[in-house]
């Protein structure tokens, strides 16, 4: 064998997966086809450290974002890695939507998520005054993480434990060998592995559909979902991560706060028609701020006219469609699909960033 285990995609869980194996002595190579580690999923998302409301009890959405959130905050610290525990305020305007933040709260006490607490409307507005609301659910464990600082600092723990990262390096085909393992093709090598790790994100059906062997039957279906973002020209006046009660496909048009202090609002949900991740077109469309600044006013009726700027776009590699509840993420390893030494990752999207070091190690045993 030339490596011991092959971990396809440099986003921030392959890159956490790859460390992860590399710390516990394994021969580790990731191959990305970018010309850079991260620039997929990982660098068009909210930057966000989530606490683990949203997710159905025994979930593994819910298990790994409760380990990897906990787990993530202490190795920012340990590495010191720009991050700020800014706290959330989840926010209705409704008696419906009062009706929803109780829920969320509900699940959020259900899953163990520390220190929530459901405020009256004076109680959010003396925190947050320019705030509009009916009620509010605070979650103190929810921050804001430097989303490259933190894949750097990865990449530097792969090499430091002589891992490679092979870039412009798609895999092209995978074939099963003999004796176990596989060989895998890239445009310019063939290797030999005993494991190989699918978290190729958007592309990760892709490459499952390159592996010899692989049933089509334990290839779900890519569902894309885009997100716009739109930055905010005007005084910051939160403190804290402001989001709305949830909406079909994602979280609502929220507050999100960069490192510097800066406020910027999004994602929406556009379902895209087309499932194919290279044909995603990441400019922001400046009609789409017209909905953004009626989501934004009913819980900040001060945002002021032309503050919003068409900013970035990310996708979410989603596994369930409009009107469908929320996939949970899949961990596919030979328990699943019947072949040794393979872990294949589809749904991957929010809260993967927060889950990553959670699902590393998640996906580490299972290898074991």
């Amino acid at each position: 064998m030339d490596v011991d285990v092959v971990v396809v995609g440099a986003g921030a869980v392959g890159l956490a997966v790859a460390a992860s194996l590399a710390r516990n002595g394994r021969d580790v190579l990731v191959l990305e086809a970018a010309s850079a580690i991260g620039t997929g999923v990982s660098a068009r998302n909210s930057g966000v450290i989530h606490a683990g409301l949203y997710y159905p009890a025994g979930s593994l959405r819910h298990r790994l974002c409760m380990d990897g959130r906990r787990a993530l905050y202490a190795y920012l610290q340990q590495r010191n890695i720009a991050h700020c525990k800014t706290g959330k305020l989840i926010v209705a305007t409704t008696d419906a939507e009062v009706a929803k933040i109780e829920t969320i709260h509900a699940t959020g006490q259900a899953n163990g998520v520390e220190n929530l607490a459901l405020l009256t409307a004076a109680e959010a507005r003396a925190m947050e005054p320019a705030l509009t609301c009916a009620a509010a659910l605070l979650s103190p464990e929810t921050g804001i993480v430097d989303p490259h600082g933190y894949m750097l600092a990865l990449q530097g723990e792969i090499e430091d434990h002589r891992g490679v990262i092979a870039l412009k390096s798609p895999a092209i085909r995978i074939d099963q060998l003999p004796g176990g393992g596989f060989r895998v093709h890239t445009p310019d090598a063939v290797l030999a592995c005993r494991r190989l790790v699918n978290s190729a994100g958007l592309h990760a059906q892709r490459v499952a559909a390159c592996i010899d062997g692989l049933s089509p039957a334990h290839i779900p279906q890519l569902i894309l979902a885009k997100g716009s973002y739109f930055s905010c020209t005007a005084k910051r006046v939160f403190s804290r991560l402001i989001y709305p009660a949830p909406v079909d496909g994602g979280l609502g048009v929220h507050v999100t706060l960069d490192l510097g202090g800066c406020m910027r609002f999004g994602p929406d949900v556009e379902w895209l028609a087309d499932t194919k991740p290279d044909a995603i077109n990441y400019t922001v469309d400046p009609c789409r701020a017209d909905a953004f600044y009626v989501a934004i006013r009913r819980y900040w009726p001060g945002l002021p006219d032309g503050a919003l700027a068409p900013d970035y776009a990310g996708c979410r590699p989603k596994l369930s469609g409009p009107g469908e509840p929320a996939a949970d993420f899949r961990i596919d390893g030979p328990g699943t699909h019947g072949i040794p030494g393979l872990v294949n990752l589809f749904g991957i999207e929010s809260p993967g960033l927060t889950s990553s070091l959670a699902i590393a190690e998640e996906v580490r045993l299972r290898l074991e």
